[in-house]
């Protein structure tokens, strides 16, 4: 997205589009749900701890890696092969994303390198950085035009300032915006849909909408599916109050379908079934 013009808040801007409004409100709603639930005063920890397991899985994939959920929790060695090695990162970014919180507001950049980092696992030289000119994208699943490395460090800049400037639009817009912007560019040689996802996960949480992380939007993505993520990511990539509202609700409705997979856990612990 651009982040220049007279606008001061471009951030804000967005949430007047048409529609934009509803799917806040829509979201809030849904997220009270899962707060006011009886089980949540008693056992939040492991609503937490559940939905970081769920929010992993959908994230994996997303990037390729349909893992069952029960296949997520049983495993233990992450390192054999190339689905494996996805759902690995996922859940690797699932614990690191709590521990950055307080760093995001302050330095974005910082936390993207080091989300980029902890998802690849090794000492490339290319890992924990934006990539340069002449640097290949591992990201097979997206396949929109990838842009010049150059307009990658100027778009992270403004996504940047944008996130340290502070903004008064709702976290569904500003996450919203996160994950898109991270996707459209692509900044890291490999992992960025797993990262992208991760720091909308960190807007989330630290904008107080989801403070205990229980409402795993990456769930509803996976449910609504890898086609209309990426329809919907087009729709942000164009530019138009059109497509980036279509995006914006997306969005939303993937995190009122976490919020909704997490009150059948609360359902489930109040029965004694989980």
């Amino acid at each position: 997205m651009s982040t220049t013009g007279a606008n001061a808040d471009p951030l804000a801007a967005l949430g007047s589009l048409p529609g934009v409004a509803e799917s806040v409100e829509s979201v809030r709603k849904s997220v009270d749900r899962v707060y006011g639930h009886r089980v949540m005063r008693r056992r939040s920890n492991e609503i937490t701890s559940e939905a970081a397991l769920r929010g992993a899985r959908g994230s994996a994939a997303l990037s390729g890696a349909d893992w069952a959920l029960e296949e997520v929790r049983r495993r233990s060695d992450f390192g054999v092969d190339d689905e494996a090695r996805v759902v690995g990162a996922a859940l690797r970014l699932t614990a690191e994303a709590g521990q950055l919180l307080s760093i995001w507001r302050q330095s974005p950049l910082r936390v993207l390198a080091r989300l980029h980092l902890v998802a690849a696992a090794t000492e490339e030289d290319e890992v924990g950085r934006p990539r340069q000119a002449g640097e290949s994208v591992d990201e097979p699943l997206i396949e929109l035009p990838l842009p010049a490395a150059a307009e990658v460090s100027g778009r992270l800049e403004g996504l940047s300032e944008l996130i340290i400037a502070g903004s008064s639009a709702p976290a569904l817009v500003t996450a919203a915006v996160v994950q898109g912007e991270l996707l459209a560019l692509r900044p890291f040689v490999s992992h960025n849909g797993l990262v992208a996802r991760a720091a909308a996960r960190i807007v989330l949480v630290g904008s107080g909408l989801d403070p205990k992380s229980v409402c795993p939007a990456e769930v509803g993505h996976a449910e609504l599916g890898r086609a209309a993520y990426l329809a919907a990511l087009d729709g942000y990539v164009s530019g138009t109050a059109e497509g980036m509202a279509a995006w914006i609700a997306h969005c939303g409705s993937a995190i009122e379908l976490g919020a909704r997979e997490s009150t059948a856990v609360c359902e489930a612990l109040q029965r004694g079934a989980a």
